[in-house]
């Protein structure tokens, strides 16, 4: 039986600052569909942390719904998603993009990025019009799906190549709050992200909420009548006021910034641990997720204790765990991990 989890930043309920403002505001009237009090100072708080008063602000339950409904309300029939092939909607989605009747046309990227080459290489194999799905939208997670986290540089330069090729561009931020507290991240800010991305979402769930994710929309065109995709895809809550209250805890007194250094410091320590314990990575962490090369013997001791996931095989003898830390694994968690690494 395992004592403690590295599988992921959502294996707890909900900070304890979130559960408060639930319980203090749990039997006030509100009005239903996202039209409360709580969701609509959330969006301002929102629209201020990105610099643009005013900003198109959606709240929905989860993070593949965030996904499909974009894609779904922002394409054309014949219009296809540019990922990496670790993108989240190309490999853990079960098809979710397909299914709205979208083509993902997955490029190779060795760290999860995608860079203007990437984009060019998409567009020139999937150029016989119209014959082959339009590549229209880039997807990109930050941080991506291992961990790493792109620079204000990095975006920049892939939202120039999005203007250039006449392409639009979709940020997943399933984890973008431990991308923008990462040492990683040029000092890149929330407001940064709203001057590059069409649209990107903030992440509710990995980062302290019961459920919840931001959609926000920069371009005023993408803006029109989404909310009736929303209806139309089940994303929009009645009790919408659950989704604005959690997002309004989490912008009104820093909670977002707090939440997500908590859990990058943890990964920190838990980096230094391993290597202090003679192991080593398989790359540098930037945000809030740790991947080890152990030993196999030692991977099956680990887990009667610990759950993690086995990521990946690295020679005959070692594997690749994968590490999570979260906004609130307790330092004495990892001390005690790292303690039974030998």
């Amino acid at each position: 039986m395992t004592t403690y989890s590295f599988l992921d930043d959502y294996s707890e309920g909900a900070h304890p600052e979130i559960l408060e403002a639930l319980a203090a505001t749990n039997l006030v009237q509100q009005t239903a569909y996202g039209n409360d009090e709580y969701s609509i100072e959330a969006r301002r708080l929102i629209a201020d942390a990105c610099d643009q008063p005013g900003i198109d602000v959606h709240f929905v339950s989860g993070g593949t719904l965030a996904n499909l409904t974009i894609c779904a309300a922002t394409l054309r029939p014949h219009e296809a998603i540019i990922s990496a092939t670790t993108g989240h909607i190309a490999l853990r989605e079960t098809g979710a993009i397909e299914a709205v009747g979208h083509k993902v046309i997955a490029m190779s990227s060795v760290d999860g990025k995608l860079r203007p080459a990437d984009l060019e290489a998409a567009i020139a194999a999937n150029s016989q019009a119209p014959h082959m799905a339009k590549p229209r939208l880039v997807y990109v997670s930050n941080a991506t799906e291992l961990g790493t986290v792109y620079t204000r540089a990095e975006l920049v330069d892939l939202r120039a190549a999005c203007d250039r090729l006449g392409l639009l561009l979709m940020i997943d931020g399933a984890r973008l709050g431990v991308a923008l507290a990462s040492d990683h991240a040029d000092s890149t800010t929330l407001a940064d992200i709203a001057k590059v991305a069409d649209v990107f979402w903030i992440g509710g769930t990995k980062l302290g909420t019961l459920l919840g994710e931001a959609i926000v929309i920069p371009h005023p065109d993408l803006a029109v009548d989404f909310a009736f995709h929303l209806k139309q895809r089940g994303a929009l809550l009645a009790k919408g006021r659950l989704l604005g209250l959690q997002f309004r805890a989490l912008f009104a007194d820093g909670l977002f910034q707090r939440a997500a250094r908590h859990a990058n410091d943890r990964a920190r320590a838990m980096a230094d641990g391993v290597r202090a314990a003679g192991h080593r990575l398989s790359a540098e962490p930037e945000s809030n997720q740790v991947f080890a090369i152990l030993p196999d013997t030692l991977i099956e001791s680990l887990s009667r204790e610990y759950a993690f996931y086995v990521w990946e095989r690295h020679d005959a003898d070692h594997s690749v765990v994968r590490l999570v830390t979260s906004w609130s694994t307790p330092a004495e968690q990892v001390d005690r991990f790292v303690a039974a690494l030998g």
